[in-house]
């Protein structure tokens, strides 16, 4: 007997595909953004609102007040999307027919919601959800009671009964009414003001909360938020087609999340990063990757010896063999796809452009490699604690030394819908899934490129890096040269031999420790040597000042001034004490918490600044200042640190030198060619010394009887990391005064190789 029966879920499915399903609170919002993206909005604003602050324990406390509140003016829902589409999860309408590609109607996006569960991540936030939405061009609302706050959590009782409650048994009603809450109105989400076209969309407020929430959550979802959108368009200067703006507000006030971080992270993988691996694309028809490494443009073909020698990637694509015992490279089924990568080095010397502080390294082991599909996120790919590439579980099996570790490339690879229909999203939205072999052979092919760039772009790097060690470390052997020299002589002597090796043990440890003292010291050193300069001018004024508000106030108290009179006064101080506050703000630029963005400079606007801090004492000192320009201006890809420290320091050494006895005549003349990007600094002065000339820009090394020996020495060091150079003059045509001259090209090391 047959017998056949419809399948029929438990309510209690609610639960585990919302609350279960979704990780946490941070995807369900990104979710939720994700279908405000989906509705052609132009903005989304999510208002936390009547939270108790309880500072002390950074916690924001739920009251029964307490509200989430999403809100877009994206298209909008009618009756009917709400009845088909809304309330039936997995709407067949949402799935594309032919492989062909999904846009919005307005603005063209590849719509993003496929499987419709996405809306169960409401549930994840809390239990009683009101949604009010209003189509595009209609005059009317509606309003969806979701109120699920009647039942437990697991959906078996309602009203605290017992029931066997099944998922059509949970009843939402929908009322049409004229519009009340989504009119024509201004909507301010972070610092954008959007007057227009707000009229429809929809507003989802959530009550009845779960879960918990505090400032470092907050500012954990306003982050993902910022990455929903590819946070790499900026460095490969590709611009979002079509970007929402994502705003936030706590309890009223607008909660606008800096977007420095980003900034300086493009600003590290542009200028710090050893390798940048752009325009990358891998055709899986041709199985070649072609890509730019340092803008050279390249092919790596999956039968190149350099890639197909590779054990993981024989291991993975080389199981068969042809009639004549060749191995066969099998066929990937993934697709192609697009990718970017930045190789950082977190050793590199200081001296180097690949240079990386504390705080810079920190800021690049935030990130790893991200997946995009169609220009929007795949969470949680590129979280720190997301290994999806598998590199850490294969270095953990293998050599460490053979693979890039995780945290040292940052980079992103982008697919589509319509180019790799295998790879697929998981149901709750987080990652791929895995099963099948289109997902495994991405993971591979990305893997095996990127040990093709550890096992030989980057190991001919390192080569060059040691290399270039040895040559310098061979320069400071003299004292090891010693040791040698010492156990050649006693050898066979036991007794001495022990004592030699424990006192070159000691040197060594001791080396170490001011090596990372002088690492920790050189920072503070550089900003102290330049402000010492500005101070003086400083100090004197502040205390013109403080004499100027004293004598006032006895003025005023013998009556003696006149309103008119007072005001005066009062006018002369601030003089006095905005020259202070101008000072101040350029020495401001010297400082670490400046010194990480880069941008196009013009020499001739630091000059002038430096100029204002020196114009006393040039004056008091009788030096004659002269500045010569030819051609265009020079525009240098720095900071503004790197400039102001360069020329505090050589406007305070040759006025150091110019102040010798005899100097009749005294002349600092800098010379700006723009043709040859180039500027020479130079005095009239005794000049250095020939002996000299070899040490000038060696660390503590000095000509000055009290000089500390680092200005010249940082500021080569600054120079040189940004790909730039400082030296004496050489040739007689860059000698332009009979004292020091020094040179400093503003063109790229790289470009004149």
């Amino acid at each position: 007997m047959e017998h056949s029966f419809n399948i029929r879920p438990y309510a209690r499915l609610l639960t585990m595909l919302g609350e279960q399903l979704i990780t946490n609170e941070q995807i369900a919002l990104a979710e939720l953004i994700k279908n405000a993206y989906d509705a052609d909005a132009d903005w989304v604003k999510i208002s936390f609102e009547n939270f108790e602050i309880d500072k002390d324990q950074d916690e924001f406390k739920l009251t029964s007040l307490s509200k989430i509140i999403i809100e877009d003016n994206g298209c909008g829902m009618d009756l009917n999307t709400i009845e088909h589409s809304w309330m039936n999860p997995a709407t067949p309408n949402k799935k594309s027919k032919d492989n062909e590609i999904r846009r919005t109607p307005k603005k063209k996006r590849i719509i993003q919601g496929e499987k419709g569960i996405g809306r169960f991540a409401i549930l994840k936030l809390g239990r009683d959800i009101k949604i009010i939405t209003r189509p595009e061009g209609s005059d009317k609302e509606y309003f969806v009671n979701y109120d699920l706050s009647l039942y437990d959590d697991d959906f078996l009782t309602k009203e605290g009964k017992q029931e066997e409650l099944y998922i059509d048994d949970i009843k939402i009603t929908v009322t049409e009414r004229e519009p009340q809450s989504i009119i024509d109105r201004t909507v301010i989400v972070n610092s954008q003001q959007f007057d227009n076209d707000n009229n429809h969309g929809t507003r989802i407020e959530i009550t009845n909360l779960k879960g918990s929430w505090s400032e470092k959550k907050i500012d954990e979802v306003g982050e993902e938020s910022q990455k929903l959108e590819s946070i790499f368009d900026k460095i490969i200067q590709k611009k979002s087609q079509a970007p929402i703006e994502v705003g936030f507000e706590f309890n009223g006030e607008r909660r606008i999340f800096s977007k420095t971080a980003i900034e300086k992270l493009a600003d590290l993988l542009k200028y710090s990063a050893v390798f940048k691996i752009t325009d990358g694309y891998y055709n899986e028809k041709e199985g070649v990757f072609s890509y730019k490494l340092n803008d050279i443009p390249y092919r790596l073909s999956l039968h190149d010896s350099q890639i197909a020698g590779l054990g993981y990637f024989k291991k993975r694509f080389m199981g068969n063999t042809d009639l004549f015992g060749n191995p066969i490279i099998k066929k990937t089924t993934c697709g192609d796809f697009k990718f970017n990568f930045f190789v950082f080095d977190f050793v590199a010397d200081k001296e180097t452009p690949y240079y990386l502080d504390k705080t810079e390294k920190e800021r690049i082991k935030k990130h790893r490699i991200y997946l995009y599909r169609d220009g929007i996120r795949v969470a949680p790919y590129g979280n720190p604690d997301n290994d999806w590439l598998q590199i850490d579980k294969q270095r953990g099996i293998g050599r460490t030394g053979d693979y890039l570790s995780n945290d040292q490339v940052v980079g992103f690879v982008d697919i589509s819908k319509h180019g790799n229909p295998r790879l697929k999203d998981k149901t709750n939205r987080e990652g791929l899934i895995e099963e099948g072999k289109a997902t495994q052979e991405f993971i591979d092919l990305i893997h095996s490129f990127l040990l093709f760039i550890r096992q030989h772009p980057y190991k001919q790097y390192q080569e060059r890096v040691k290399q270039q060690k040895e040559q310098k470390n061979a320069k400071l052997r003299v004292v090891e040269n010693k040791f040698v020299s010492l156990q050649e002589a006693i050898k066979g002597n036991s007794a001495a031999e022990a004592i030699c090796k424990e006192l070159m043990a000691s040197y060594k440890t001791e080396q170490a420790f001011y090596e990372n003292r002088l690492d920790s010291t050189e920072d503070l050193a550089a900003v102290g040597l330049s402000v010492e300069t500005a101070s003086h001018d400083m100090s004197m004024m502040l205390n013109k000042g403080i004499d100027a508000i004293d004598q006032l106030v006895e003025d005023i108290d013998g009556g003696i001034l006149s309103d008119e009179q007072i005001e005066s006064e009062l006018h002369s101080i601030r003089g006095i004490f905005s020259f202070v506050r101008d000072r101040m703000g350029d020495i401001q630029l010297l400082f670490k918490s400046s010194k990480q963005r880069r941008r196009n400079i013009r020499f001739t606007d630091l000059l002038e600044k430096v100029e204002k801090i020196y114009s006393r004492t040039l004056k008091r000192e009788n030096i004659n200042y002269n500045v010569v320009k030819i051609g265009s201006p020079i525009i240098a890809k720095c900071t503004d640190a790197v400039i102001l420290q360069l020329l505090i320091n050589l406007f305070d050494n040759a006025i150091y030198w110019l102040g010798m006895p005899d100097m009749a005549e005294k002349k600092i003349t800098i010379t700006l060619d723009g043709n040859n990007q180039q500027v020479i600094f130079s005095d009239n002065g005794p000049g250095i010394r020939d002996d000299d000339k070899p040490f000038i820009f060696e660390a503590f090394y000095s000509g000055k009887e009290d000089g500390r020996g680092l200005g010249l020495y940082i500021a080569r060091q600054l120079l040189q990391r940004m790909g730039y150079s400082i030296s004496l003059a050489e040739i007689d045509s860059e000698k332009v005064l009979p004292g020091a001259n020094f040179v400093i090209n503003f063109v790229k090391s790289d470009e004149n190789d």
